[in-house]
């Protein structure tokens, strides 16, 4: 089963992907869709969505997993965050994956065991849970945490070939 994490983000959107088998996990690739904060939203979105559908297309993922907006006291960042959110949603789902949506703190307490971890220390079990892995940076790394969490709490019955 091939896993999709997806951390969003305005101006990088982090994305990792695992192959699982059981209860085992491998790297397969990551990396930072950027989009150029000079432009307007509406292209910014446009350039996530083109990046997203090509890692899509390129590595057919069968699930994907992205991690949920928690409101901060920014409404406008909160607002244009929930955009990229919406792109990181739809393209998976353009491609008939069903998305798991996971809180940042599920995801930290899955990967690191406390809810409250901060980036290295995610980037560093992510290391240790994924052995080689070069990361493209800490967006990479969380969307890698991400694919993670959706994996272990699947469970070994549903991470099985769609039909």
């Amino acid at each position: 089963m091939r896993i999709l994490g997806i951390d969003p983000g305005l101006r990088n959107l982090g994305w990792g992907l695992i192959d699982c088998e059981g209860s085992r996990i491998r790297h397969v690739a990551n990396g930072i869709c950027e989009s150029d904060g000079k432009d307007e939203l509406a292209l910014r979105l446009l350039s996530l969505h083109g990046q997203l559908t090509r890692i899509c297309r390129e590595y057919a993922p069968e699930m994907a997993a992205c991690e949920q907006t928690f409101v901060n006291r920014d409404g406008a960042g909160t607002l244009k965050l929930g955009q990229a959110r919406g792109i990181a949603l739809l393209v998976p789902a353009q491609f008939g994956l069903d998305v798991g949506e996971y809180s940042p703190n599920k995801v930290k307490k899955t990967v690191v065991g406390v809810g409250h971890a901060d980036k290295t220390q995610i980037a560093h079990m992510v290391k240790m849970q994924l052995p080689g892995v070069q990361l493209a940076g800490p967006d990479a790394a969380d969307a890698l945490a991400i694919a993670i969490c959706h994996a272990r709490h699947m469970g070994t019955q549903a991470l099985r070939v769609r039909a």
